[in-house]
């Protein structure tokens, strides 16, 4: 079995990029958008450290268990404007979906790595963590000890076990990331080492991720100073679209499942297809913003649509919609798998 985890921390600015603004120029016409960013962008200083526990933990579960593996990214990325960050730009989310499916995932005989944003919700952790009770709340004090109250302690003791499977047969692996840029070069990363175990690979992009940023070669050094005009004009450009390259080069037989988050439900299906038709991948999970915890529709490139509603019973007996659409896909990825199968067969 791997050696323990190691925990990194994301949120705080590299030392060595904060004094060193030695960055090359941009390389000539002819490479793509994602080649260029990669180029002109340092990756983590803790890449190399990420990337060998990966590999023991995608070769352990490869050896030993035969389990598929699902990456779930989760969480929302932010825009560094500064190398000593002071300001940046940030897309919200708490993890929620992310960190939901990643349970589903483990009950479903999954092992999941869960590339997620640093102080965002945790699988198993969230039912404590982001609750209008304090932690502190889950706990008396009875002969000068602490006890968990009674009142919750049915409820956590399943939580506790489901965790504590999670932990002993190594199912859970926990990368975090704070910027785009992190994140980036970490799904590159972790795509290339799940070659290693083909259809058994399954990525589930359920994170916010950043449409623009700032490239480091404007960046300046530290704090952005009052300006005399009283305004501050910051210049992004668009973060290159990944999930293409992810399907192409990256992780070509992996199973793709991306999310669709709209607002106008005329345009949902539409928006769905559209991704599809773009990035070629395999399965787009569409919501609303409105409804996104009652209902998703799982779009596939032949034109399904499978819509998963929590009926009212459901509602009341606070069944989550996650673990409904995690067999959905589950289901979706055997298929997949028996489709290369017979191509490789063929």
């Amino acid at each position: 079995m791997p050696p323990p985890q190691k925990n990194y921390h994301t949120a705080a600015p590299e030392p060595e990029t904060a004094i060193d603004r030695s960055h090359g120029d941009f390389p000539v016409a002819g490479d793509s958008d994602e080649e260029v960013y990669f180029k002109t962008h340092k990756a983590p200083s803790y890449l190399a450290e990420i990337e060998e526990q990966t590999k023991q933990f995608v070769e352990y579960h490869a050896e030993t268990t035969g389990k598929r593996i699902a990456l779930v990214t989760s969480g929302g990325t932010t825009v560094p404007l500064e190398n000593n960050t002071v300001r940046f730009i940030d897309n919200f989310s708490a993890g929620t979906r992310g960190a939901t499916s990643a349970e589903y995932f483990l009950e479903n005989g999954y092992a999941v790595i869960f590339l997620h944003r640093e102080f965002s919700l945790l699988p198993y952790s969230r039912h404590y963590s982001h609750t209008t009770n304090c932690f502190l709340d889950y706990m008396i004090e009875k002969d000068n000890k602490v006890e968990i109250n009674p009142e919750f302690a049915d409820e956590m003791l399943v939580v506790l076990r489901k965790y504590q499977q999670a932990q002993k047969s190594n199912s859970l692996f926990l990368v975090p990331f704070t910027t785009v840029n992190q994140y980036l070069y970490t799904l590159k990363s972790m795509s290339t080492i799940l070659q290693r175990i083909h259809t058994k690979a399954l990525f589930y992009l359920a994170a916010a991720v950043s449409d623009f940023f700032l490239p480091s070669s404007r960046m300046p050094q530290h704090k952005i100073q009052a300006q005399p005009s009283g305004k501050l004009v910051v210049d992004l450009e668009q973060v290159p679209k990944f999930l293409r390259r992810l399907v192409d080069s990256w992780a070509p037989q992996a199973m793709i499942v991306s999310f669709k988050l709209e607002t106008d439900n005329s345009i949902l299906i539409k928006k769905a297809k559209d991704a599809l038709s773009r990035y070629q991948h395999q399965l787009v999970i569409g919501n609303l913003l409105q409804s996104r915890k009652n209902e998703v529709v799982i779009v596939t490139p032949n034109g399904e649509q499978e819509w998963i509603r929590l009926t009212e019973e459901d509602k009341s007996k606070k069944v989550e919609i996650e673990s409904l659409i995690i067999p959905a896909v589950k289901h979706k990825h055997e298929e997949w798998m028996k489709s290369w199968q017979q191509k490789s067969t063929a």
